[in-house]
């Protein structure tokens, strides 16, 4: 890891740790790196504190758009199709393993008690976890440190990459001790706790054990391991089932309030007493604030929600496209109004979708402003989709229109960890072992079913004829309630099509439907538009699969920087 050059300090004081604009948490700017101060526990608190930031923030819904759910209007490409000189990517999560470990190295000689010790580099321990999670998942092989590597000449730099499932079983190791020394929390869901470490590992062992389940030696470098890959879904099936019997959480119910709207986790105002979340992201007004909503309400034209996307949803029947009895007209009919209305299709359709999306199409020449006003205030501007179909999910007009409409003044909280996620990890890890039964079924995914207003999911599904990634009927069901209840979310549907080895799902030469839109047969006038047969198209550019995508390339600074044998380039990208 050669960014270690970069990160050289003077021995006394060194520059760490930058303002926290995440949590609204108050680290400082510099420390003294002796035993005093990792004896001191407000300036180890403070330091910690800086931790939070690696984790998303408002950007990490919505904008992520490189997947086949949304179509950016200008349609998001791989950014790395050439090998980079240098990447933020690399460079600046090694930067915070560092800054992590210069933690567990100060925590070594400290003079705090043995209990503060071992809670402070609970945490440390698993926010390595999860920064080095990241590092495999996008490079693979990546070198481990487990401490603060002084020499930069020494082989721990300038050495061959570590083995990624090396790396993933020490990142393990990192999340069972986090586990095991973090206290429970739920009473203040923006710190760490046991809860928020057992729903990391629930992620991350899931990603795990499909990944080396359906890994191939020509595109990741290492044949699939089933031994290894039920080991992980087995760790994974133990943290999901802790946090699920522990009765501390509970999904939320679609309740209409009395003005017959539903907020969810997506566009709460305060998500602190919330029994579904786990963990989360508070914003505040006045104070720290994004603009996930503003995009999702302005002139800006979104990047809209693809026909492929919408296609995936089943009806409430319980079945999909090609076999349901339901009305199945995704024709955008006009109202009285002059706009174009898909709310048949909305009311005959699992409730996500309608939750997730407007039931008014609005694009190029045919905006719309949402009906549904900020108070004290005039509407917001018209809106406009790449693909017709509008992101409803986010927005929230109890907000006043100015920090509704504004880049940098939204303050809904945002969700990190939240129980859905876990019981589809949950249910998802049984049947990729083949241990799933009716009952697991309906403890997990069933319960986010009959929320959704949809018949519960029995043990051998009917089969869909668009199933098109070679798995049983069962877990296509599980995939498509996965990408339905998550969709838009934390850039999980492109890391999804990743570890299921179905990254081609991308190309759009060869799935034309994920540039797609709605259904605009009734528009007689469709001077201007990208139509292919009667479905808006959201641009003419296309998207090409390779199979090297599935790794980041090694960006070539780092490379160039290695005088010895060992660093390697990834498969595709030498």
């Amino acid at each position: 890891m050669k960014i270690q050059w970069l990160y050289i300090f003077l021995a006394s004081s060194f520059m760490l740790v930058g303002c926290d604009n995440l949590l609204d948490k108050d680290p400082r700017d510099t420390f003294i790196n002796n035993k005093g101060f990792w004896s001191n526990d407000n300036q180890i608190s403070s330091y910690s504190n800086g931790f939070y930031e690696f984790y998303g923030t408002a950007r990490s819904f919505y904008f992520t758009s490189l997947n086949d759910d949304q179509a950016n209007p200008s349609f998001d490409n791989w950014t790395f199709t050439t090998v980079p000189n240098k990447s933020a990517s690399y460079s600046g999560n090694f930067s915070k393993v560092r800054q992590i470990n210069y933690m567990l190295d100060g925590l070594e000689t400290s003079t705090l008690s043995t209990a503060k010790k071992t809670s402070y580099a609970a945490i440390a321990r698993l926010n390595r976890a999860w920064i080095y999670y990241q590092l495999v998942k996008m490079y693979g092989d990546i070198q481990w440190e487990s401490h603060v590597i002084g020499d930069i000449n020494s082989d721990e730099v300038y050495g061959p990459r570590t083995d990624r499932d090396v790396v993933i079983d020490s990142v393990l190791q990192d999340l069972n001790y986090a586990i095991q020394n973090i206290p429970n929390n739920t009473a203040d869901k923006t710190l760490w706790s046991k809860e928020m470490a057992l729903a990391m590992k629930s992620d991350i062992c899931l990603y795990e054990g499909t990944f080396c389940k359906y890994r191939t030696q020509a595109d990741n470098g290492k044949a699939p391991d089933l031994t290894r890959a039920n080991r992980y879904l087995q760790e994974c099936v133990d943290a999901s089932e802790e946090l699920r019997t522990s009765g501390k959480f509970q999904l939320n119910s679609w309740t209409p309030n009395t003005a017959g709207k539903i907020y969810t986790i997506y566009n709460s105002l305060d998500l602190s007493t919330n029994k579904e979340v786990i963990f989360y992201n508070h914003y505040e007004k006045d104070v720290k604030s994004h603009g996930l909503c503003d995009f999702t309400c302005s002139s800006t034209t979104q990047s809209g929600i693809t026909k492929d996307a919408v296609d995936a949803f089943l009806f409430k029947d319980g079945k999909p496209l090609s076999t349901t009895t339901l009305n199945k007209n995704d024709e955008a009919r006009r109202n009285a109004k002059g706009h174009y209305s898909i709310a048949h299709l909305l009311n005959n359709k699992d409730k996500r979708l309608s939750l997730l999306i407007d039931s008014i199409i609005c694009f190029k020449n045919h905006g719309w402003i949402r009906n549904e006003p900020s108070p004290n205030g005039p509407l917001p501007a018209e809106m406009t989709s790449s693909t017709g179909y509008s992101v409803y999910k986010y927005d929230n007009p109890q907000m006043e229109l100015y920090y509704r409409t504004n880049a940098n003044t939204n303050y809904t909280d945002i969700p990190l960890f939240w129980l859905a996620t876990v019981l589809l990890n949950d249910a998802e890890a049984k049947a990729e072992m083949g241990t799933i039964t009716q009952a697991d079924l309906d403890n997990t995914v069933n319960l986010l079913q009959t929320r959704a207003e949809l018949p519960p999911l029995t043990l051998n599904p009917t089969a869909d004829p668009a199933n098109n990634m070679g798995v049983s009927n069962l877990i296509w069901e599980l995939r498509r309630t996965r990408r339905c209840e998550l969709m838009c979310d934390l850039d999980y549907r492109y890391w999804d099509l990743v570890r299921w080895h179905q990254l081609d799902k991308l190309d759009s030469n060869l799935h034309p439907t994920i540039n797609y839109g709605a259904n605009i047969h009734q528009l007689t006038d469709k001077t201007g538009l990208s139509v292919v047969g009667d479905y808006l198209k959201a641009t003419s550019s296309t998207r090409s699969f390779n199979s090297k995508y599935y790794q980041y390339p090694i960006p070539s600074n780092e490379l160039e920087l290695n005088e010895k044998e060992g660093m390697k380039q990834n498969p595709g990208w030498e």
